[in-house]
């Protein structure tokens, strides 16, 4: 696999937990789930299947 098809394999899996993610959260949000918060904690851990892979990600999203 060439550099250029190996970053686009990567964009292409990244946006699609950014936009299946974001689906997530929106609808969440919509249903009522998040019970008067104002903001929700969140966090976003990525592994690969027999690997060590293991990133966590922490953040913070302000609520309407």
């Amino acid at each position: 696999m060439s550099e250029d098809a190996f970053n686009m394999s990567i964009r292409k899996f990244l946006k699609e937990v950014g936009v299946t993610s974001q689906r997530k959260i929106e609808e969440m949000v919509r249903e009522g789930q998040i019970g008067g918060k104002k903001k929700l904690n969140v966090r976003m851990t990525l592994t690969a299947e027999g690997t060590g892979l293991n990133h966590v990600v922490d953040g913070e999203i302000e609520l309407p």
